[in-house]
């Protein structure tokens, strides 16, 4: 207990910490499912991303014998950026469609000297239930867990951007 809580306040926050302990459960599970994944289907193409240091391929990304690599697909400062302008990149793993980019985050796997998709944020696609955001990386973004967890949460309409004013 914490100084001067009442009885309906504890009440109701020993209800909500044992949903916090199903959902941190669930998140396991979920957690344990995904690393079970089997390999997705072979990339189709070493794409070639054009960066500020010059071009580099897919398989070059895979860095000191590496085998995982973690993409997202949106653009923020202080990180690697690369174009996958002139190559498939987009169009086959959903990054952008009506000349509009998606946030999406992947993981590509190589085994074997082949590298394979294993997993994409496909829950931006999803239906979402009305007033929710996708939160298809919000593992990305510690920010948005705090907020989930003020009075306000995160207030209807807030979205994610490159740029705050």
């Amino acid at each position: 207990m914490f100084p001067n809580e009442s009885d309906e306040y504890r009440s109701a926050r020993d209800a909500l910490l044992q949903e916090e302990i199903a959902l941190r459960r669930h998140t396991e599970a979920v957690a344990e499912q995904r690393r079970s994944l089997p390999l997705g289907g072979e990339v189709p193409s070493d794409y070639v991303f054009a960066g500020a240091e010059g071009s580099v391929r897919l398989s070059e990304l895979f860095e000191d014998g590496k085998d995982t690599l973690f993409l997202y697909n949106f653009i923020w400062r202080h990180t690697r950026l690369l174009s996958s302008a002139g190559t498939t990149y987009n169009d086959d793993y959903h990054g952008e469609s009506d000349g509009r980019q998606h946030p999406i985050a992947r993981v590509f796997a190589r085994r074997d000297g082949a590298i394979h998709h294993f997993w994409s944020s496909e829950l931006y696609f999803a239906p979402n239930d009305p007033g929710q955001h996708p939160r298809h990386v919000d593992f990305l973004w510690p920010l948005w867990a705090v907020l989930d967890r003020t009075p306000n949460g995160r207030g209807s309409g807030w979205e994610p951007e490159l740029d705050y004013h």
